[in-house]
């Protein structure tokens, strides 16, 4: 195939059976994962009936996650790529068998409701150290494997196995638990854990691009968060999509709003759960067979205004189908975004400093996640559940106008 041909072709990055073999791993890495979170939500808000201890969850996992976040960048880049992605994932997998005992009998019957749950916020702290420096890697890999004429169509494959996992995890966790309880998910989680070890011995090595020791760690560091400062495309989209994350992140009520105000138990929660995810591989599949060819940064600002405007309508409604609706089209809105940011990153980095600055963006992006759970959390202790998620989205639509007055090289942006 030709270049041009290559860049039209839909299937380009997926004829790489290396990156078969990647986003197979992570699909299923990702399942298990977002099964956990699933699991997790349900499990402390049932232990506590407290919606302040879902937020706790998130903040137990975003210190550590920010905190090692710089330095896990500077590792990945001097580091061998396979052999970090490796180990991260027999530390979550060792993770997903603590909280399995955590669940079985022989710990309720000798352990309190409260004990428990400060064990899983223990587990839950490890694993955000974990992810600091597994979350990145998979990104930077994806770099080292495909050609940069088709990195835009190899980074809407991966965030179409990200999404599409994250949706069939939320899903079959309400499902499992419901069906098997807390035990029978945990062990579901293990199996997809290992699994995905199992496809990511089949990678290659990937030596690193910057020679050990070449530069003091933290040098390293101010290298990869000034070239993120520089790159105002880059800094503006990140930015954008951390504070429309922190403040929209309605997701995290969710437990409350399936018990409690639409009344709809383990099976509703599940649908309510996956609903975002599935709006937004919807929106994955469309983009990977006609992507946005100009005027990415006005539709990027257009999506984010619209996430924000279902976030006020999930939070107001107390019917299941508006709720679900809701959400879906959030997370349609949310894939345009998570697409156009991941290109742009793809684009804009230098081989030899992926990792930094995928841990930047992990920094501000993933952990966003975490902190917008803990901000729910506080916010619904104050405001109550239903105003503190209508306030998240009016926050989410003040975060968009401030960005389109504030950063207009965001809003001119083209690749």
């Amino acid at each position: 195939m030709t270049i041009e041909q290559l860049k039209t072709d839909p299937f380009a990055a997926v004829r790489i059976n290396e990156f078969r073999n990647l986003i197979a791993a992570r699909f299923t890495f990702v399942m298990g994962l977002r099964m956990m979170s699933t699991t997790v939500g349900w499990w402390i808000y049932n232990l506590t009936n407290a919606p302040l201890a879902i937020g706790i969850v998130g903040l137990s996992e975003f210190v550590p996650a920010i905190s090692f976040a710089l330095y896990a960048g500077h590792v990945i880049d001097i580091s061998e790529k396979r052999s970090m992605v490796l180990r991260g994932m027999s530390l979550y997998l060792t993770a997903a068998v603590i909280l399995l005992f955590l669940s079985t009998s022989v710990s309720t019957s000798r352990l309190s409701n409260h004990m428990i749950a400060i064990c899983i916020y223990a587990v839950i702290f490890c694993t955000g150290i974990v992810r600091s420096f597994t979350g990145p890697v998979f990104n930077v890999i994806l770099a080292n494997i495909v050609p940069k004429n088709i990195l835009q169509n190899a980074t809407t494959w991966n965030q179409g196995a990200f999404l599409s996992a994250s949706v069939v995890g939320h899903a079959t966790a309400g499902f499992l638990i419901a069906g098997f309880g807390n035990s029978g998910t945990l062990i579901t989680i293990c199996i997809l854990m290992a699994s995905s070890l199992i496809i990511l011995f089949q990678l290659k090595p990937k030596p690193a691009a910057n020679e050990r020791g070449e530069k003091k760690t933290w040098d390293s560091v101010k290298e990869g968060l000034s070239f993120v400062f520089k790159t105002k495309e880059l800094l503006g989209a990140i930015s954008l999509d951390l504070f429309a994350v922190l403040f929209g992140g309605a997701v995290a009520m969710v437990p409350v709003y399936a018990r409690d105000i639409l009344n709809v138990g383990a099976r509703g929660f599940g649908f309510l759960n996956g609903a975002s995810d599935m709006g937004s591989i919807i929106i994955v599949i469309m983009l990977t067979f006609f992507p946005i060819r100009a005027k990415q940064g006005i539709k990027l600002l257009f999506a984010v205004a619209g996430f924000g405007t279902c976030i006020i309508i999930f939070g107001l409604s107390k019917v299941f189908w508006l709720s679900f609706g809701a959400l879906m089209i959030s997370g349609m809105l949310d894939g345009i975004s998570v697409v156009t940011r991941g290109t742009i990153m793809q684009l804009k980095t230098p081989d030899n400093m992926r990792g930094r600055v995928m841990s930047v963006n992990s920094m501000f992006i993933n952990s966003s996640n975490e902190l917008g759970q803990f901000e729910s959390g506080v916010a619904a202790k104050i405001l109550g559940v239903v105003p503190s998620v209508v306030f998240g989205g009016c926050m989410t639509l003040l975060v968009v106008v401030t960005t389109w007055l504030k950063a207009p090289s965001l809003r001119k942006m083209e690749y």
